[in-house]
């Protein structure tokens, strides 16, 4: 079991996709996003989320950890993690059931 502590040191965020773009050089399918974290600015990220199009994204709220240090993939620099559960069709983004302000916490 974690502390609260340990939770309390994971910043979980919402965001809206601004930019999809197609990631062709990496192992497994997935897109290069740019999202927009309100107050706390816009941020790039690799996703394996290719069971949506692009156009299902462009606009979309989700939820992402932000203060995980950028790790290189391929020859991009993601700076956040991007959350779903892995689903028979793919992975299913988690995002709030009302529009929030983008980079409110979660808790």
């Amino acid at each position: 079991m974690i502390e609260w502590e340990d939770f309390e040191k994971v910043e979980m965020r919402t965001g809206t996709i601004l930019e999809v773009e197609d990631f062709p050089n990496v192992k497994n399918p997935a897109y290069k996003l740019k999202i927009d974290f309100g107050k706390k600015g816009i941020k790039k990220s690799s996703a394996q989320i290719t069971n949506y199009s692009k156009e299902e994204l462009v606009g979309r709220q989700i939820v992402a950890v932000t203060n995980f240090p950028p790790k290189q993939i391929a020859d991009f620099m993601s700076e956040c993690l991007v959350l779903g559960t892995i689903h028979d069709e793919g992975v299913i983004l988690l995002n709030p059931d009302k529009k929030v302000e983008d980079g409110k916490r979660i808790k």
